[in-house]
């Protein structure tokens, strides 16, 4: 596993310490720096600005056009500065020398501002939608929080989509996206820690856990992990997901993606750790197990006995979207006496005449609906569906009837295909998709046996493998009752009243036991309809 490491894993031990440049008491030194920085940048806006009762004192003001709401610094600044302060007009001697205090606490109407000295910290703010205010005569600088770029409205997710449910969905903006969170949990024990990750982009990424819920060890191990990342730029919660994954030699998702806020605080409320990235609509849910993987926000909302049924076709599609192929190879190739005479008789009637053994039919097949759904997914959507849908059933049947696959091969590739769909995972999905060709190669090889020792491998990594210090098959390999009441069934909604065991929560208790009382109503109706007969 450590192949990749000794190719790629170079190591450089230069390291570069950046200090902050501190603001001088000169307006046109701090101008300068901030211009010479951000030179050839015509979307940088500067304005002089004169106040006072004769305008002898200077002032300026920067932001960038495009990524500032226009009006709030018209209405809540500059009219602040250039009319409401003259209507105050105080005097010279109480003015001179304290201009910084005066029109930070009595002039900017703006509702969120802060204090720096460092020009390169104002710089970063400037580029992530503020505007500063610098004074002549002092180092301070005012940051008034103004980004107003355009956004996408929120919609429904379209990743993830339930019959029964929430239709909001995240955006790329982060602060929405916290705000989606909050109006889900009122709970002053929500905390929304932002930091910077990016030593060129500085995207802001914000780690969301309630505070007298979360699982400490996971909180403590997701806070030092981002810590440790070093990158020019994160552009997606992807880059995050990778960097920050134990074992990223596995084709199974450590971190669960998700674009739904109703699953992000369904996630919290369960001790569980979530990761908010700006530019991007998908957080991280940390951490995740393989039950997880196959668990819709739809589940909680319907009756148990759906979502029970539902699990179960889901597990079943997995296994089937997993090994389909390579059941069809090992009893073409090698166990046809394992099957019934008549279908034994059919198969080989619809492989007479079939030029390639039955592995490379699979191959073909596979490689070519493979390479359908990817063209459906990069061309636009009208097109895309049709391609996928069109495209499939044209080149099935005209494989059938030159004669290079059988009939049965193209059934089994289309129900392989659809199994595949009813994984909710998205990134669990893709990895049964490539595991399923690795079976394929084994059932080739060894038959029935090639698939045995392949589940063997596969279960023996899930073992194994861990999310940020959780077994990934928990809670199957740490068997605890009232976990399992979440995982290849889903139980009445009245027993889920403690946490999952498998995190360590200070606060385990979920919800009251309903059971008890049901059962006092129960007496207590039967109480009251013996009386009425009496």
């Amino acid at each position: 596993m450590r192949f990749f490491d000794k190719i790629f894993g170079k190591k450089n031990d230069k390291k570069e310490a950046k200090n902050g440049t501190l603001a001088s008491n000169s307006l046109k030194v701090n101008l300068d720096y901030i211009k010479n920085k951000l030179k050839d940048c015509d979307d940088v806006i500067y304005r002089d600005i004169w106040v006072g009762e004769n305008q002898q004192y200077n002032l300026a003001i920067v932001f960038i056009d495009g990524l500032v709401d226009k009006d709030l610094i018209n209405d809540h600044v500059l009219h602040s500065l250039l009319l409401d302060s003259r209507q105050a007009a105080p005097s010279i001697e109480k003015i001179k020398g304290n201009l910084y205090e005066v029109i930070k606490k009595g002039t900017i109407t703006g509702g969120d501002i802060k204090q720096i000295t460092d020009l390169d910290k104002c710089i970063l703010s400037i580029l992530s939608g503020d505007t500063a205010l610098l004074f002549e005569g002092s180092p301070e600088i005012v940051i008034i929080s103004s980004k107003g770029w355009q956004m996408r409205s929120i919609s429904s997710p379209e990743a993830e989509t339930v019959i029964r449910g929430p239709r909001e969905g995240f955006t790329e903006t982060i602060r929405v996206n916290t705000a989606l969170v909050r109006r889900r949990i009122r709970d002053p024990n929500l905390k929304i820690k932002q930091i910077q990750i990016g030593e060129r982009t500085h995207t802001d990424v914000a780690v969301l856990y309630i505070e007298d819920i979360v699982d400490r060890n996971v909180l403590d191990k997701v806070m030092k992990r981002l810590k440790n990342i070093k990158i020019d730029g994160v552009f997606e919660s992807g880059y995050i997901e990778q960097l920050i994954e134990e074992d990223w030699h596995s084709p199974f998702p450590q971190v669960l993606s998700t674009e739904r806020p109703d699953k992000v605080a369904a996630s919290l409320l369960e001790g569980r750790v979530a990761i908010l990235t700006d530019n991007t609509p998908f957080a991280l849910i940390i951490p995740t197990t393989l039950a997880t993987l196959f668990q819709s926000p739809e589940d909680y909302y319907e009756r148990w006995m759906i979502s029970s049924l539902l699990r179960i076709l889901r597990f079943l599609a997995a296994i089937v979207a997993l090994v389909s192929p390579a059941v069809y190879i090992a009893f073409t190739a090698y166990h046809p006496g394992l099957i019934p005479t008549k279908l034994t008789l059919y198969v080989a009637a619809t492989r007479q005449g079939i030029p390639f053994p039955a592995f490379f039919e699979a191959l073909i097949m596979e490689a070519t609906f493979e390479l359908l759904r990817e063209a459906g997914v990069r061309l636009p959507v009208p097109i895309g569906q049709t391609i996928g849908i069109v495209g499939g059933l044209i080149i099935g049947q005209a494989a059938v009837e030159a004669g290079i696959v059988s009939p049965l091969m193209v059934i089994v590739v289309a129900v392989t295909a659809v199994a595949s769909f009813a994984i909710p995972s998205y990134s669990a999905a893709i990895a049964f998709r490539m595991l399923r060709f690795i079976f394929m190669l084994l059932a080739a090889v060894f038959g029935l046996y090639g698939i045995m020792l392949g589940f063997m491998v596969v279960l023996t990594h899930l073992v194994v493998l861990k999310s940020f210090g959780v077994p990934y098959l928990s809670p199957f390999v740490e068997i605890d009752i009232s976990d399992l009441a979440d995982t290849l069934i889903k139980a009445p909604l009245m027993y889920f009243k403690n946490r999952p065991e498998i995190l360590d929560t200070p606060d385990r208790k979920k919800m009251k036991d309903l059971r008890e009382e049901k059962i006092e109503s129960i007496e207590d109706d039967r109480r009251d309809n013996n009386d009425k007969k009496q």
